[in-house]
């Protein structure tokens, strides 16, 4: 993903959850085994019909995901080690921005995993071949090794999951990808009318249409939220200071880290 670096510098359209994106799948050569580590949730009913960031209206019963970064199109098999659970889920969305999350399945994909049951579940997601069917699937064979440190190598540095995918990087039989750098952005304000939202997000993108401003929608005990964010930014610091922009424009905001949302 790429991040920004300057204080006004928009967001890579990949990160835009506001425009459409073509689909690129990513392809994992047959010696390198690409695999991601850490918590999936999921996403139903409330979302149904929206516009996904790739422009398809999001089906809760349909085998897909959200992922920060993959190409749209990309493929996984997505893996609950605890009871050995598998899905083949395609990457038609970005997210999740809350948590640490890695992954955000449909409805359908989440429920043999067990996570629409508990919220959320510590899942292995290696990406398959572009071709592999979409639904519930076999676990790896090797899913002890893939769900521990045994016979894997991490990357310590990766100059972007693409490159990983790729093989641009050393080669090795499996490849963990860590965890994306914490990133700050500033929210400035959470509103139950999405209009209410929507009014504060078109008074921000007027004072800098570099900016980038997202609606993240959410529920919270059946009722909806939607919070306005702005921007992306590696350093707190800048983000600090588009806060205190945004304060003489009689916008209150708060600066969060991007994964605790």
């Amino acid at each position: 993903m790429a991040l920004l670096f300057a204080l006004f510098t928009a967001l890579p359209q990949a990160a835009r959850a506001t425009r459409f994106e073509e689909e690129k799948p990513a392809s994992a050569s047959a010696s390198r085994a690409v695999v991601l580590r850490g918590r999936a949730s999921w996403y139903g009913r409330e979302h149904q019909g929206h516009r996904t960031s790739n422009g398809e209206r999001f089906d809760r019963f349909k085998y897909t995901c959200a992922h920060k970064t993959l190409p749209f199109g990309t493929k996984l098999r997505v893996t609950n080690p605890s009871n050995g659970k598998s899905v083949v889920v395609r990457v038609s969305d970005r997210g999740p921005f809350r948590h640490q999350r890695i992954l955000d399945l449909s409805e359908v994909a989440a429920r043999p995993l067990d996570i629409v049951r508990r919220g959320a579940v510590s899942v292995v997601a290696e990406v398959v071949p572009s071709d592999t069917p979409l639904g519930p699937t076999d676990a790896p064979a090797n899913l002890a090794a893939l769900a521990t440190d045994s016979a894997v190598t991490t990357l310590a540095a990766v100059t972007t999951l693409t490159d990983v995918i790729a093989g641009a990087t050393e080669a090795t039989d499996v490849v963990v990808v860590p965890a994306p750098i914490p990133t700050f952005v500033v929210q400035a304000g959470t509103f139950g009318d999405p209009r209410n939202a929507q009014n504060v997000q078109a008074k921000i993108q007027a004072l800098d249409e570099k900016l980038t401003v997202t609606i993240a929608e959410s529920t919270q005990n059946g009722k909806p939220y939607n919070r306005v964010i702005v921007g992306q930014f590696t350093d707190k610091a800048e983000a600090e200071a588009l806060k205190l922009r945004l304060k003489e424009l009689g916008i209150a905001g708060l600066v969060r880290q991007a994964e605790n949302l």
